[in-house]
């Protein structure tokens, strides 16, 4: 059986709520019969992009959760709110969540169990460092966040893989095509081990996919959609994403 390809869009900390609600809009008026869309917006703005993505098949998630239901735990947002809300979906161990918050392999799993407790897809995020890649570690760096980030409830249907790779984020340097197929690969075998159907999760590549290079990318056996970050900002750019499924 074919996987679908999801085209998820990390809108980050990113648009003011008249630019979040015509991005939506614009996303929403033109869905792509080849993929999924997925649109992940900052907190704040998930109600409004819910309703101008209406009925229209457009998915809705949120960028993280906290492990807990309910609690004082000031800021955070629980997967259960969010599933009332309309989403979805949401990301739990982002890049710049395990970095800029410290985020462990364990914290990643409690997060990616609670969206499973919520009735929510997982779409669980790794990838390796500059420092790691370098010193040839990077097979067995995201083989031990798998490890350590995907719960025991995992299946095909409630968890995706992302994977980011990290090394490229800012210095210039740019993933081959060889490189994105190398690590899927691996993802894929590594999976095998933590879930049964493994062969139809999702796996997403996430590093800088823009229209120029999405057809390439996307075309790479083991490539099932894209988590898209600054491209996913533009209409234009984020449906030529998905048309080049």
């Amino acid at each position: 059986m074919a996987v679908r390809a999801l085209i998820a869009g990390n809108w980050k900390m990113n648009t003011s709520l008249a630019e979040a609600r015509s991005l939506a809009a614009g996303i929403a008026a033109q869905p792509s019969a080849a993929a999924d869309l997925l649109l992940c917006p900052p907190a704040p703005w998930l109600q409004s992009v819910a309703s101008e993505i209406g009925a229209t098949g457009v998915m809705l998630g949120g960028q993280d959760c906290h492990p807990t239901s309910a609690g004082a735990h000031t800021g955070d947002i629980s997967a259960e709110m969010l599933a009332e809300i309309g989403c979805s979906h949401v990301i739990v161990g982002h890049s710049e969540r395990r970095t800029d918050h410290w985020e462990s392999d364990a914290q990643v799993q409690a997060k990616a169990d609670a969206a499973l407790r919520a009735g929510l897809v997982a779409v669980i995020c790794v990838g390796e460092s500059e420092a790691e890649r370098d010193a040839g570690r990077d097979l067995a760096v995201v083989g031990g966040q798998l490890a350590g980030s995907i719960p025991a409830a995992a299946n095909a249907n409630n968890t995706v893989i992302a994977y980011e790779p990290v090394w490229a984020i800012g210095t210039g340097r740019t993933p081959t095509v060889q490189d994105v197929a190398a690590m899927h690969d691996h993802m894929r075998t590594v999976i095998a081990d933590k879930i049964s159907d493994a062969a139809h999760v999702k796996l997403l590549y996430g590093g800088s996919v823009t229209p120029a290079n999405a057809a390439e990318l996307l075309a790479v056996a083991n490539v099932n959609g894209a988590l898209v970050g600054g491209a996913s900002l533009q209409v234009e750019d984020f449906l030529a994403i998905a048309a080049a499924v």
